[in-house]
Order: structure tokens, then sequence, then C-alpha cells
């Protein structure tokens, strides 16, 4: 227990402290821990995976972070958060169309899965309430973050509807979910060296979505 405590402060320190070296090392073993929770999943990962491919013993992987949740709440809030506020921006642009902001949602998504590969894959493959106590104020966050980004897509379905853009006869939340469906289950099959790139996966997606919506 006295090592632990003491290792827990060190981190503390170091944490605070913010050096350059220590910072490179720890995302290094945030990688490591998202490339096993991708292939392996969260629960079946234990922490001395994550040092043995790190090539680390266990009690220095608690130097950089303390536990596997953390690894788990610092690979996927990055993304999570670059998405909520790129969400808001769109929005408020005057000069693209409803299915305009439409396609920069979906490529915004698709975009992230690429740039922060495997991060946000990792946040789609897991079931977060099984691994954070949903009542956390991180949880809490995140949930309220990614609500956005669905309520984003069906706000702009909704005013589709309403402008005679958009066919009426489809639910605006069941369309949601299918564009949802089509660029979530892609962390089934992309990788970044996959043959298709974020931007030709988005293109496509909005092609067939926005098709099927149009009167």
């Amino acid at each position: 227990m006295d090592q632990k405590s003491n290792i827990s402060r060190r981190r503390k320190s170091a944490l605070n402290d913010g050096g350059a070296k220590y910072k490179a090392k720890r995302d290094k073993l945030i990688r490591v821990a998202a490339d096993l929770f991708k292939e392996q999943g969260y629960n079946t990962t234990t922490l001395n995976d994550i040092a043995a491919h790190a090539g680390l013993d266990r009690a220095s992987v608690y130097y950089y972070v303390g536990n596997k949740e953390e690894f788990f709440r610092d690979a996927v809030r990055g993304g999570v958060e670059h998405n909520a506020e790129e969400v808001e921006k769109i929005l408020q642009r005057d000069d693209l169309s409803i299915e305009e902001k439409l396609e920069h949602l979906i490529e915004l998504l698709m975009q992230s899965y690429g740039d922060t590969y495997p991060y946000m894959y990792v946040y789609i493959q897991e079931e977060m309430h099984k691994i954070a106590d949903a009542q956390t104020e991180w949880a809490k966050e995140m949930l309220e973050k990614t609500k956005r980004f669905e309520r984003a897509v069906i706000r702009l379905i909704n005013q589709g509807v309403s402008d005679g853009i958009f066919r009426d006869d489809i639910p605006p939340s069941l369309a949601a979910n299918a564009v949802f469906g089509m660029l979530n289950w892609t962390y089934r099959w992309y990788t970044p060296k996959n043959k298709y790139s974020p931007k030709e996966i988005s293109d496509t997606f909005s092609s067939i979505f926005l098709k099927g919506l149009m009167k």
C-alpha cells in the first residue's frame, strides 16, 4: 500500500509539472492501451497486458496512469470533446444549406475516426456504462457531448422536413439512427490502411443518406 501511495504521489507531481518527456511517454502508453482495447476488448485487457506491450513492468505503468479506466477516459476524451465543439461551429454557419451541414457533420465524425484511430472506435466498441460509473461527472460529460451530436443531426433533419426539402414519411430519429449506424459500423472494418479514405467514406455515406431523404 505504501509503495502504491508513493507512486500515486509521484504520478500527481509529474502530471502537474507537465514535462514533455513524461507526457510523451504517457501518451504512448495510452495509445498502446487503446490498441489493445480495440483488439481484445476493454474487459479482457489487463494492466499487465498494457505493461508487457509497452515494454514496462506494472509498477512503471502506475507512474503514468492510475488504473485501466483512466486509460480509457484519456483515450476517448479528446475526440469526443473536439467533435462536440465542431458540431456547434457547423450549426452556426450561415453559408451552408441544411444538406451541406449534414454532409459536414457526417464528414466530421468519419474524419475523427480516422484522425484519432483507434480512440473513437474504442468509445463506440465498448459499452461505457460497464466501464465507468454512469453517475460520475466524466461519464455524464461524455454522454452529453455525444448526445449533442445526435441532437444536431435530428434537428437538421426536422428542419429539412419543415422546409419541404426532405420526405416527411421518415421519422427523423430513425433517419438519424440510420446515418449513425453506417458511420459507427465502420469500427468493424476501417483502419488507416483502408483502401478508402475517411473523406471518400463520408462522401459515399452522405450520398446514400441524403438521396434517401430528399423528396
